[in-house]
Parts: C-alpha cells; sequence; structure tokens
C-alpha cells in the first residue's frame, strides 16, 4: 500500500521519486506484481502499476546499449535472468526489462514489451510481438507472426489477456483490451479489437460479441456486408464457427480442433 500511493503521488504531482517507481519495475520484472489480474473471476486492473511503468518512462534516458554484440539506443534494458527462471530465449529474441517471463517460456525471435506477463510453458513464436502490459496465460501458442497489442494509456484501460491453453493462429492480430478466453482457438489471420464483431454463427441465429472470446471458441476471420452511399462493401468480422472440447489432454484436443475446422497453424 505504501509503494502504489508513493507511485499515485508522484502521477498526481508530477514530481518524481525513483525509488518507489524503480521498485515498481523491479517487481514487475520479477512477476511479484502484474498490471492485471483475475479476482473474484474477474480481471481487474491495477492501474497504480501502469502508472509506475509511465513514470518509468520519464524517469529513464534514452542512451546507448549493447547486448550480445548488438547495439541498441534506448531507454529501458533487456531482460537478463533467463536461466534463474528457467526460459529459453532463441537469438535475436527479446524481452524487455519490467516484463515476465514465467518458467518453461520458449521465446523464438519475437519481442515481449515492459509490463507483459506470460505463463508457464506459453510458446512465443517466430516475429511474435507480446504489447506492453500484455496478460499472457499459461500453456498458450503465439504462433508465427502474431500481434498483440500493448496498451499503457489510459491507465484505466484493461490490456489485451489471453487466457490460459488459447492457440493464437500466425498473423492474428488481437488489440484494444480483447479478452481471449481459456481455451479458445484463434485462426490465422483474425484482427480482433474492440469494435471489429465477434459474430457465433453456430446456433439458429447469430449472437454478436464485442470484445471478448468466449472460452474454448473456435473463430475463424469473416467479413459482413455494409451499405454505403457508393455501395455495399463487405467488412471484417470474426465468426465463431464451433467449439473446443473440454479435455485435459490440451495438446490432443487442440490437434482435433485444428483437423476439424480446417485452421492451418
Amino acid at each position: 500500500m505504501e509503494l502504489r500511493a508513493a507511485i499515485e503521488r508522484s502521477w498526481e504531482t508530477g514530481i518524481l521519486d525513483p525509488a518507489p517507481i524503480e521498485e515498481a519495475v523491479r517487481l514487475l520484472d520479477a512477476g511479484e506484481l502484474r498490471v492485471a489480474e483475475r479476482r473474484d473471476g474477474e480481471w481487474q486492473v491495477n492501474e497504480w502499476v501502469k502508472m509506475a511503468i509511465l513514470l518509468y518512462f520519464r524517469l529513464r534516458k534514452v542512451e546507448p546499449m549493447e547486448v550480445g554484440g548488438l547495439h541498441f539506443l534506448d531507454k529501458i534494458p533487456v531482460k537478463t535472468d533467463y536461466a534463474a527462471r528457467g526460459v529459453r530465449v532463441v537469438p535475436p529474441g527479446v524481452a524487455r526489462y519490467g516484463s515476465f517471463l514465467s518458467e518453461g517460456v520458449v521465446l523464438m525471435p519475437g519481442y515481449v514489451n515492459i509490463g507483459a506477463w506470460v505463463g508457464p510453458r506459453t510458446m512465443v513464436d517466430t516475429w511474435a510481438t507480446v504489447g506492453s502490459c500484455a496478460q499472457i496465460g499459461a500453456d498458450v501458442h503465439l504462433s508465427g507472426g502474431v500481434g498483440i497489442g500493448g496498451v499503457l494509456e489510459p491507465p484505466q484501460a484493461r490490456p489485451v489477456i489471453v487466457e490460459d491453453g488459447a492457440f493464437i493462429g500466425s498473423r492474428a492480430v488481437i488489440v484494444e483490451g480483447v479478452l481471449v478466453g481459456e481455451g479458445a482457438v484463434i485462426a490465422p489471420n483474425v484482427v480482433l479489437s474492440a469494435s471489429v464483431p465477434i459474430i457465433d454463427v453456430t446456433g439458429s441465429t447469430p449472437v454478436e460479441h464485442r470484445g471478448v472470446v468466449p472460452p474454448r471458441a473456435v473463430v475463424l476471420p469473416g467479413t459482413r456486408p455494409k451499405t454505403y452511399p457508393a455501395g455495399t462493401y463487405e467488412l471484417p468480422c470474426a465468426l465463431i464457427v464451433g467449439e473446443r472440447s473440454a479435455s485435459t489432454d490440451l495438446k490432443t484436443s487442440l490437434n482435433d480442433v485444428l483437423r476439424e475446422f480446417e485452421i492451418a497453424t
């Protein structure tokens, strides 16, 4: 509570107090603090933690950095505790200081930004990016080229959340605080934002969601027509075409659903 009070005081007054700001980011880097977490069954944003990250940017100065022979000019160093955390990082994969990678995470040549939290045994595949403050659960697969957006401002805004066991197909893009439910399967090239309709077409009438993919839903890219003065055009949407079976063997369940719905990986 003292740390939170100090961060909020700096935020309100604009007077930077380095010690609590540095401590908050250190706790983020160690996984002892999170930007968002589930409480009483609902995801809650810790606004003051986002404030700490934004204040940290103001506190830090741009300076030259050398990492493994590569040269950079930036404010934030990269993580260095991979071996101690049991995390595999393939060059030139990069996770920024202030992000957290749990034990068993594999980071291929991708990128994880400050404030992000990545759960145990999750794969961040080649050229996948995990934006600032995004929360990625355990046993998630972010396929090649997946774009998980970052949400730092405003502090109360929910970050992108991908819950345990979800599969995100190649080149899918998830932004603007979208919540992907546990065990969901997102096909390649699906684009999800707060305004993109996610339409369940498995029943006799469509059911529309926005900003939330239900648990175990199988989601494919789609379009739907919209009429303008100049004519009728197809706008992107996402289609829920089925449900992934609940199974204790997630790998078997995932392989089955990928074959059933002819989803490429």
